[in-house]
């Protein structure tokens, strides 16, 4: 039985990030996405997280995040069954980023 999925808004992560703590974003949007709008993060689209688990670590901290949050908190589910226990999921995703931390993040 799976545990819900943590939510982190994106007010915490810009705190988090500017205090320089340890985590991953992994973004699981696709690469034009990424490419469109774009805050950072290890890129590994949703679809292929099943065949690129190894380059994950297990014991680290992960924040998934994606255009709105709803396939990032599907890979963080996925994850967390694969055995990754330090997973959290962006609420709100990119759009959230643009509309409370930087208007200049394109949202499409």
């Amino acid at each position: 039985m799976s545990s819900p999925i943590p939510q982190i808004s994106v007010r915490e992560l810009k705190s988090r990030r500017d205090a320089a703590e340890s985590f991953l974003l992994l973004d699981v949007r696709e690469p034009w996405e990424a490419q469109t709008a774009s805050i950072g993060g290890k890129l590994i689209p949703q679809g292929e997280l099943p065949n690129r688990l190894s380059e994950l670590d297990p014991a680290q901290e992960i924040i998934v995040h994606c255009r709105s949050g709803v396939r990032s908190q599907r890979a963080a589910e996925f994850l967390q069954q694969s055995g990754y226990s330090r997973v959290s999921n962006l609420a709100g995703g990119i759009l959230a980023w643009s509309d409370e931390i930087d208007p200049s993040i394109p949202k499409y």
